[in-house]
């Protein structure tokens, strides 16, 4: 019989934000969280934890504060914007960094939890409880 004892997800360079909300419910806290939008998005709204490091800034501020063999998870406006950045770290070192596909927007249409300024004004939508309506706004948000 095998080994039945769960274990956490482990990283992937490519991640979803169901990648990424596994591993927090498995309570690892060896990971970080990079926005790297600009800092006025940021205080709008990101994921809950995550560091503010605008693309502008990044390399210079990532380096002497995160360990370069720290697990990274970074998100940006775009999937492109996202893989720029994480393109950036690994090229100043950075080992383990992960891209996490569709941002914000994503982390949201899992249910992950947020904070910022429209995030704490923004009352319950129709889609807040409502998978299904969670994922055509989400594919809505991919296709602008």
């Amino acid at each position: 019989m095998p080994n039945v004892t769960p274990t956490p997800p482990g990283f992937k360079p490519q991640s979803s934000a169901h990648d990424l909300k596994s591993r927090l419910e498995w309570g690892e806290p060896a990971f970080t969280i990079l926005d790297v939008r600009d800092r006025e998005t940021y205080n709008d709204g990101h994921i809950m934890g995550a560091m503010p490091m605008p693309m502008d800034e990044l390399v210079e501020r990532a380096t002497p504060t995160i360990d370069f063999n720290r697990d990274i998870y970074v998100y940006a406006d775009s999937d492109e914007q996202t893989s720029q950045a994480a393109s950036e770290l690994r090229s100043a070192g950075f080992q383990k960094v992960a891209e996490l596909k569709g941002g914000l927007a994503a982390w949201k249409a899992v249910g992950g939890p947020t904070e910022g300024i429209s995030e704490s004004r923004t009352p319950p939508g129709s889609d807040d409880y409502n998978v299904v309506d969670r994922l055509k706004n989400h594919q809505a948000t991919k296709t602008k």
